[in-house]
């Protein structure tokens, strides 16, 4: 599920369930647990990378919705629970977006420090929308402090996906490359951060990135209940229904 790359004091954790490296539930906790010992075992910075062409399709859909309410919300802890890891990370994480990173993928690069994404006709955005899903406001909180309170507004109602060209004008994204050089990329700006003097540089990055700490301080006390409800709502059901109906047919 994960592959794991050591450049001297930086881990690259390269997600690898193909084929699109869809979050279920086993995946969200050896990515959580990956990034906690990498943190242990004294690393200094995390590249999070993804396939050629395709970064994290996200959720796991045709998995998640067989599940039950008390299945449903297991994934669901699990996935904020790794957002909370992120959110309160002591060192600096960048994402190396190797393609399309739609929904749950975008949430990942979204509480890292740094996006790198490949150029080409690759797209990401939080379309939670577009397939009955409600985006939650801890969600809304990450997207908010990267591209603002309006340019968050206008993207989550829509749940739009935008190519790599627009993200980095809007800020969702902080660089463009090749999708050879992506993870290269990711690399040079995290040594390059590295290379200040830390106990200044990380004091400072644990200031900037309080209040999405503050956010996640208790990942247990969000609103998990209305979230599960929210995702057995009839609508959403049958939104989903027809997107893994749909997903069943391009196989």
């Amino acid at each position: 599920m994960l592959k794991l790359i050591q450049h001297d004091r930086i881990t690259e954790i390269n997600l690898a369930r193909p084929p699109v490296n869809a979050l279920n539930l086993d995946l969200l906790r050896t990515l959580r647990k990956a990034v906690d010992d990498s943190v242990a075992q004294g690393a200094r910075g995390i590249v999070l990378s993804g396939a050629p062409g395709l970064f994290s399709a996200g959720v796991d859909v045709p998995e998640l919705i067989q599940g039950d309410r008390a299945a449903v919300r297991e994934y669901w802890q699990a996935f904020f629970a790794l957002c909370g890891t992120l959110a309160q990370i002591p060192i600096p994480i960048v994402a190396a977006i190797t393609g399309h990173s739609p929904a749950g993928g975008a949430v990942l690069a979204l509480f890292c420090d740094y996006r790198v994404m490949a150029e080409g006709p690759f797209k990401i955005g939080l379309n939670e929308v577009q397939v009955g899903l409600i985006v939650p406001d801890a969600i809304q909180l990450a997207l908010r402090r990267v591209v603002g309170t309006y340019r968050a507004e206008r993207l989550l109602v829509a749940g739009a996906m935008i190519d790599a060209a627009e993200a980095l004008g809007c800020g969702f994204i902080d660089e463009v490359t090749g999708v050879d050089q992506v993870t290269t990329r990711a690399l040079h700006w995290l040594g390059a951060l590295l290379a200040l003097p830390s106990h200044a540089m990380l004091a400072t990055r644990r200031l900037a990135r309080a209040d999405l700490a503050a956010a996640y301080a208790d990942p247990a006390a969000l609103p998990l209940d209305d979230f599960v409800e929210a995702f057995f709502h009839p609508e959403t059901q049958t939104t989903l229904q027809a997107l893994v109906a749909k997903l069943k047919e391009k196989k």
